[in-house]
């Protein structure tokens, strides 16, 4: 067997249904690029409907890649999100949860509002919009080819952050915890859960020649003296998502240059 045979059979993702949440910008829309190129049917959604659907146009020049724009937070998009990916797919292979939001404010000044925000969509939006997608994962699962549901968390879960983040923080604590419940509930149905756990990940304005001591001070404290890049994420989740990783389950994967973990 060549190497090639030997990368295919063990990291091989061709001809499988993908939703990536939070999909057209980001983290999510790294992890759904790789994800075309690989052979998959990636379906994306997002809240800004316009750039969902410019994002999957560009992505569909590599593959499929169908926009779906939904509001996670919303009980009624969850379900019209869930019916429109039904409509193409008997079944779902891999469900990344990506969508996410924060809020950052001194404590003397956090706002209900904002604590509220965060978690409908980081803990209660990715909760039940598993829930709904269920019964498609089961379609698609195998003793041997489990379905995955692959969980974007943070190292914010497992640290503490220099910016006050309270909600934030706190959420992607409970969407590691609820990995782990729901990895130990599903995997009787063949599904496994996982989280990943980005580290700093790069903006435009942190790439800004301007801005490039504040970029090196960025750096600083990550012992591999850069942040995370688009193929980082994106072979996380092909290895989660791949022959490779169907006896993984119930994990928390670093993914953050030992910022957090060789503290």
């Amino acid at each position: 067997m060549t190497a090639m045979h030997i990368i295919e059979e063990l990291f091989g993702l061709s001809d499988i249904s993908v939703l990536v949440t939070g999909g057209s910008r980001g983290i999510g829309s790294a992890i759904a690029e790789a994800f075309v190129r690989a052979g998959a049917r990636v379906y994306i959604c997002s809240r800004d409907a316009g750039n969902c659907t410019m994002i999957a146009a560009e992505l569909a020049e590599f593959g499929k890649c169908v926009a779906l724009p939904c509001d996670l937070a919303s009980q009624g998009d969850r379900k019209r999100l869930v019916e429109q990916l039904a409509k193409y797919e008997p079944s779902l292979n891999v469900l990344v949860n990506n969508a996410g939001t924060i809020w950052t404010a001194p404590l003397e000044e956090y706002p209900e509002s904002g604590w509220d925000k965060v978690f409908n969509l980081n803990v209660r939006g990715v909760f039940f919009l598993i829930k709904e997608l269920v019964p498609l994962l089961s379609a698609a699962a195998s003793v041997n080819n489990p379905s995955r549901i692959i969980n974007v968390g943070s190292i914010d879960a497992f640290r503490i952050a220099p910016h006050e983040s309270y909600a934030y923080a706190a959420s992607k604590a409970a969407l590691h915890h609820l990995t782990r419940m729901l990895a130990k509930r599903l995997a009787v149905r063949h599904i496994t859960v996982n989280v990943i756990a980005p580290g700093l990940y790069p903006s435009k304005m942190l790439a800004a020649p301007s801005e490039r001591e504040a970029f090196e001070a960025l750096v600083a404290p990550i012992p591999l003296k850069r942040l995370a890049c688009p193929s980082d994420m994106a072979g996380a989740a092909i290895y989660l998502a791949s022959k490779a990783g169907s006896y993984t389950t119930g994990a928390v994967l670093p993914v953050d240059g030992g910022l957090a973990t060789t503290l």
